[in-house]
């Protein structure tokens, strides 16, 4: 429903792994954070983060999601060479990772990819980060993408049995054993071609045709005590009422219209709400 990686944010405990290292290393960068890029979501990091949305003029929330991302931009030090000898592509249908090297197959690995409402985000990409034993739920390994919206990367797990299942918060996963043979085996600037369906949703309005897409808002919805219908896909007047509380509670354009905006703040709540912390 929504391109959007995990969302790093101040937690209990605090949230840890290569993405918040990675937004921290950003934020040094560009002067908002002078702390350590030690990966943990701390209360300064969460300062620098602040700092950098003030100067951004973005709402100030001290969470890293897709506007934050975008706004902090890549690093000047990902400007990788491509690296043409591996090409890995990931087929989200499939749940399939495939490894050529030189035009010829190298490998064939399942995966884990985004759940439907967090897919991973198809396209041509490359690796700009490389990360050794990251642990947690990252595993063994740990491989940055250069999408400039989010902490998408190649990973390994500490749950092997989500392989071959579409659950992640649109990173790719791969069993520790087999993402420690690809990080073997391919450089910084590898080419990774992610093909597949991922659908993030339509603007949802009074008279939208019904849809899974309004079945999602609605259980958002509800979870967060707004809507109380039926979960029947229909966009009538109950939905557009809880979508208009939920805007206006969240400080942004109550039109009870569902677009870009309030699709990402419904996910926030979402993930909030549940404590999901998964990459």
């Amino acid at each position: 429903m929504l391109y959007a990686s995990r969302y790093l944010r101040l937690m209990d405990p605090f949230m840890t792994g290569p993405d918040v290292q990675y937004v921290q290393n950003r934020l040094r960068e560009l002067g908002f954070y002078t702390g350590p890029a030690d990966g943990v979501y701390g209360p300064a990091t969460q300062q620098g983060v602040l700092r950098a949305q003030q100067s951004f003029g973005l709402l100030a929330d001290g969470i890293v999601g897709p506007d934050t991302y975008n706004a902090l931009g890549l690093s000047p030090t990902d400007e990788v060479t491509l690296a043409p000898e591996y090409l890995i592509t990931i087929d989200t249908e499939r749940l399939q990772l495939r490894l050529s090297r030189m035009g010829q197959p190298a490998g064939t690995f399942p995966v884990a990819v985004g759940a439907p409402n967090t897919p991973t985000p198809l396209g041509d990409w490359k690796i700009i980060q490389k990360t050794l034993n990251p642990g947690g739920a990252f595993g063994a390994r740990w491989m940055r993408l250069n999408c400039p919206w989010g902490g998408y990367g190649i990973h390994g797990t500490d749950n092997e049995a989500s392989i071959g299942s579409a659950v992640s918060h649109g990173c790719v996963r791969l069993h520790n054993s087999d993402v420690i043979k690809l990080y073997d085996l391919v450089s910084l600037g590898t080419r990774v071609k992610i093909i597949g369906n991922a659908f993030t949703g339509r603007l949802l309005y009074i008279g939208v045709d019904p849809g899974s897409d309004v079945v999602r808002v609605q259980q958002i919805l509800q979870l967060l005590g707004y809507y109380r219908g039926d979960l029947d896909g229909y966009y009538g007047p109950l939905t557009e009422a809880a979508v208009l509380q939920f805007q206006r509670d969240q400080g942004i354009t109550s039109d009870g219209v569902v677009g870009p905006q309030t699709y990402d703040r419904l996910q926030l709540a979402n993930d909030r709400a549940l404590g999901d912390r998964r990459p």
